[in-house]
C-alpha cells in the first residue's frame, strides 16, 4: 500500500512562522557588529529602547560616528573577535565578511544569545520585524522572507493609526481632552497626521466655515459636530460663545476639537480660545497646521520668496480698512518694503489697500495675484495690479476667501495668470 504523502507538509514547513516577542532591553547589554547602514538604520531603535550598546568596527557611518561621540552607543574600533558577546542580551550581526559574521553567529549560539543576521535571514536565531509607531502603538511585521511586504503592511497599519482611518477604540479609560487644531489651507489631504489623528479621537468638533469640510464626513456618527458660525450667540460675542461651546463639553468630560482653517495662532483667535479655557482651568494642546498664507499662494505657482527677487514676506490682515481707526497695521511702512505682501481676509478691502500702499510710495504696476479657494477643486486665480485691482474684483467677482500677493513674485512662478 503506498504511503500517503501530505502535498502541503513541506510548505507548511518552510513557512513556519517566528515566534512573535517584545524584547525588553533597557541596560541590558547589545552588541552590534559593523558600523555601516544596516547598523545606522538599526541603532536608533535600540537607544529608544534603553539598551546598553556597544558597536564593534573598524569603521563606521559618519551617522554612527556622531552616536559614539556623543556617547549614545559604545564604539570599539576593531573587528570582532570570539568572545565579544560575553554577557550580551542580544547580538546584531552585520558586517560585510561572512566568515566573521558566522563566526558571530556561533558563539552567539552557544552562548544562547538572540542573534540576528543581515546577511543570512536562515542562519539567524532571531529576525528583525518591519516596526513603526502610531497613537500609542508599536506595529511589528514579519512576513518571512519578503521584507518589501512587511514595510507596506507595517506602513499601511501605522499611517491609518495616525490619520484615524484605523479605528481602535481604547477600551481602557482615556483622558478628556481640548485641542485646537489647524486644519490647513482647505484641502483634507494637508491637514497635520496629528490633526487627523485628535480627529478621530474626538466626542465634539467645532469647526470653523474655513476647516477642511470634507474631513468632518469621516467622522464617526457619534460624534457632535457643531458649525461655529451658528452656535447662538445670545447676549455673548460670537468668539466668547465658541469659548463658552468649549469649556461647556471639556467639564462634561468631553473630548474636544476646535477644527480651525489655516493656523490656529495665525489670525485664528486661538490664542484667545486657549486663555478662556485656562482661566477655567482646562489644558489644552495646540496642533499647528499649514498657514494659507504660504500654502495658498504655492498651490497657484508663486513661491513668497524668490533668490534674487524676494528676501523677505510679510503677512497682513486686511479685515479692516487702512483708514479705519481700529486698524493694528503700518501700510506706510509696507508700502517701502522690497519683499512680498500677503494679505489674509482682505478681498473686499483690497481697493483701499491698494490705493494706500500706492499713496504711501508702492508702484502702482506691482503685480498682484487674488487665489480664492485656494488648495480645493475650486481653486482660482486672478492677476491685476496694485492700480487695477478694485477694478478687476468687481468684474471678476472675485469672492472671499482668498490670498492676496503683492510683489514681484507674483511673476516669477510656473503658472500662467488667468486670462
Amino acid at each position: 500500500m503506498a504511503e500517503h504523502v501530505d502535498p502541503t507538509a513541506h510548505a507548511e514547513k518552510a513557512t513556519i512562522s517566528a515566534y512573535p516577542v517584545g524584547l525588553r532591553l533597557a541596560g541590558r547589554r547589545v552588541v552590534v557588529l559593523g558600523g555601516g547602514q544596516v547598523a545606522q538604520r538599526r541603532l536608533p531603535a535600540l537607544m529608544a529602547a534603553g539598551a546598553d550598546v556597544t558597536l564593534i568596527s573598524p569603521s563606521a557611518t559618519p551617522s554612527v560616528d556622531v552616536m559614539a561621540e556623543t556617547g549614545e552607543i559604545t564604539w570599539i574600533k576593531r573587528r570582532y573577535e570570539d568572545g565579544d558577546l560575553a554577557d550580551a542580551w542580544y547580538v546584531l550581526v552585520a558586517t560585510t565578511d561572512p566568515a566573521t559574521n558566522a563566526a558571530a553567529s556561533a558563539e552567539a549560539e552557544r552562548n544562547r544569545i538572540w542573534c540576528v543576521r543581515s546577511d543570512d535571514a536562515e542562519a539567524a536565531t532571531a529576525w528583525t520585524p518591519a516596526t513603526g509607531r502610531g497613537d500609542g502603538v508599536t506595529v511589528a511585521v514579519l512576513t518571512g522572507h519578503d521584507p518589501r511586504r512587511s514595510a507596506a503592511v507595517r506602513d499601511a497599519i501605522v499611517e491609518g493609526l495616525r490619520d484615524g482611518s484605523i479605528a481602535a477604540p481604547q477600551h481602557r479609560a482615556r483622558t478628556p481632552f481640548v485641542a485646537l487644531v489647524g486644519g490647513g489651507p482647505g484641502d483634507p489631504d494637508l491637514i497635520t497626521v496629528r490633526g487627523r489623528r485628535l480627529l478621530a479621537e474626538a466626542d465634539v468638533v467645532i469647526a470653523d466655515r474655513l476647516g477642511p469640510r470634507d474631513l468632518l464626513d469621516e467622522l464617526p456618527p457619534h460624534v457632535e459636530v457643531i458649525d461655529a458660525a451658528k452656535i447662538p450667540y445670545g447676549r455673548f460675542m460670537a468668539q466668547e460663545a465658541i469659548n463658552n461651546a468649549l469649556i461647556e463639553h471639556a467639564k462634561a468630560g468631553k473630548s474636544v476639537v476646535r477644527l480651525k482653517g489655516g493656523d490656529p495662532f495665525v489670525f485664528g483667535r486661538g490664542m484667545e480660545e486657549a486663555q478662556a479655557l485656562a482661566a477655567e482651568g482646562i489644558a489644552c494642546t495646540v496642533v499647528p497646521g499649514i498657514s494659507s498664507s504660504i500654502s495658498v499662494p504655492g498651490a497657484a505657482g508663486i513661491p513668497v520668496t524668490h533668490r534674487g527677487v524676494a528676501h523677505e514676506f510679510t503677512v497682513v490682515s486686511g479685515h479692516v480698512a487702512p483708514d479705519d481707526p481700529r486698524s493694528l497695521v503700518d501700510w506706510a511702512s509696507l508700502a517701502k518694503l522690497t519683499g512680498t505682501l500677503v494679505i489674509l481676509m482682505g478681498v473686499d478691502k483690497i481697493g483701499k489697500i491698494a490705493e494706500a500702499l500706492v499713496a504711501h510710495g508702492k508702484a502702482p504696476d506691482t503685480p498682484l495675484a487674488l487665489v480664492q479657494e485656494g488648495t480645493t477643486a475650486a481653486q482660482r486665480r486672478v492677476d491685476a495690479t496694485l492700480a487695477t485691482v478694485a477694478e478687476t474684483v468687481r468684474t471678476r467677482e472675485v469672492r472671499p476667501p482668498a490670498v492676496i500677493v503683492i510683489g514681484d513674485v507674483v511673476t516669477e512662478g510656473p503658472n500662467k495668470p488667468m486670462a
